[in-house]
């Protein structure tokens, strides 16, 4: 196969993702860094944007894909906003690899990912009608799918990604959209969100082994960078939880809503995530330090509520009284922030993302309330990428302010990379998250509180 190779890759929009200036003016040598000193210490290369990228559209796609089988199994209203969100995220991620490997790969990409998409939708089709023939014969395709999309990147990469890999990978996935859809479909809702979570959980895995070997193939293109060093690992982590946030909270609040049977399972979904949060700041620093945590964020759990619960009842002075009191909110913990990162992060920079993020998901949830399901969805895709950006402005103040946990000798070969989760990942950086938690997870909770506000509903 003839691959031509154009763009480096497609660098995620920091006006979209991130207010400019979030970083304080400390972060001129961080900038000096991402220019070729010591890329291990920098959150921000060349290498560690590619993966971010393919974190974003692989992820969101795990996320889009369950949202649209749901929307179609029970007829929504929405399923064609759903739907055309996730063939817009198609074409994003066919953007990222055209970039990398040229248009007509772009293509070749675009129509294979396109097909597999269609194999799931005939899957959803077949169980509505009580086709048990047609399921199988959409697994048959999937399975076909599998092998040709595995020799596919085998072949782009120049054999850094095994195709045997690849295919146990993507069966992975093909599983945990299955398993998801038809326990949602059965009414095993707590089940069906543990696949949830573990099919987006599962692309951080995919973005980080497609581009180290992209990386590997094209190491003149990334400025001897590398994307899977310890502050590339935090970063993926930090977007990892702070998308999966966004987009677990724009569907729980829909489902608050609604009134639907799945609800407590996807507000199970988040707790499961915010209880990971508590747990991480207790092993740090003890139980009282947990407890004050949990107490902090519950507090403005409750402003979430109130504007959920306001809008039911058609209240417009209740939903603007919530969302005053989230106004206080977000300046009091971007101050908090600035002096827990020693000013690496600016506070006033700061209000303004968390403005934007409360603008977002209040935006998408006000929206489908409306039946404007075009608008909601542009939200919940913007507020998922926004997640991103808030992720790497952390997760490089942390970097800046604790180099020394972020050390290490850059790797001698090739990880061994298939489609897998991210067991191997998550094991080298746990502790790095563990180390720093008093930062970072601090500034979840205004995220936290938007799902736990709808929790608790």
């Amino acid at each position: 196969m003839n691959w031509k190779r154009s763009l480096a890759i497609v660098p995620l929009s920091a006006t979209l993702l991130f207010p400019a200036g979030v970083l304080g003016a400390d972060h001129g040598e961080e900038e000096k860094m991402d220019q070729g000193q010591e890329h291990e210490l920098s959150v921000s290369t060349p290498a560690s944007d590619l993966r971010a990228t393919l974190d974003m559209y692989l992820s969101e796609h795990a996320f889009l894909a369950v949202v649209a089988m749901q929307k179609g199994i029970d007829g929504s209203e929405d399923f064609e906003a759903a739907a055309a969100s996730l063939a817009n995220n198609t074409d994003d991620l066919t953007g990222a690899i055209a970039s990398v490997y040229g248009d007509e790969a772009g293509e070749q990409f675009r129509g294979m990912w396109e097909d597999h998409i269609g194999f799931f939708v005939d899957y959803v089709t077949a169980t509505a009608e009580d086709d048990e023939e047609g399921r199988e014969a959409a697994l048959a395709a999937l399975d076909n799918y599998k092998a040709d999309f595995s020799e596919f990147l085998e072949s782009a990469t120049d054999e850094r990604l095994e195709a045997g890999a690849l295919a146990e990978g993507l069966q992975m996935h093909v599983n945990q959209l299955v398993w998801a859809f038809d326990q949602y479909n059965e009414g095993e809702f707590e089940s069906a969100y543990d696949n949830v979570r573990e099919g987006i959980h599962h692309m951080y895995g995919v973005g980080k082994g497609l581009s180290t070997a992209i990386v590997d193939q094209f190491s003149e293109d990334f400025d001897s960078s590398h994307p899977d060093t310890p502050a590339a690992d935090l970063r993926a982590d930090l977007n990892h939880l702070l998308s999966e946030h966004a987009a677990l909270a724009t569907l729980a609040m829909q489902k608050g809503i609604d009134g639907a049977e799945d609800f407590e399972a996807t507000a199970g979904a988040l707790n499961e995530n915010t209880e990971e949060l508590s747990g991480a700041i207790a092993s740090v620093y003890g139980d009282d330090a947990g407890e004050a945590f949990q107490d902090q964020w519950s507090e403005h759990i409750d402003f979430f509520v109130n504007y959920v619960v306001a809008t039911a009842e058609e209240d417009e002075a209740g939903q603007q009284e919530a969302l005053d009191n989230l106004d206080g909110y977000r300046v009091t913990f971007a101050e908090f922030l600035e002096t827990a990162t020693e000013e690496r992060l600016d506070a006033s920079d700061l209000a303004d993302g968390l403005q934007m993020h409360v603008d977002q998901l209040v935006g998408a949830f006000d929206s489908y309330v409306e039946g404007d399901y075009e608008t909601s969805y542009e939200n919940i895709r913007e507020a998922y990428a926004h997640m991103f950006g808030v992720g790497e402005g952390l997760s490089g103040a942390i970097v800046d302010q604790f180099p020394e946990n972020f050390e290490s000798d850059m790797p001698n070969e090739m990880p061994k990379t298939g489609m897998g989760g991210m067991s191997d990942a998550n094991q080298s950086s746990t502790w790095i998250l563990y180390t720093v938690a008093s930062l970072f997870l601090a500034s979840f909770i205004i995220m936290i509180a938007r799902r736990k506000a709808v929790t608790q509903q």
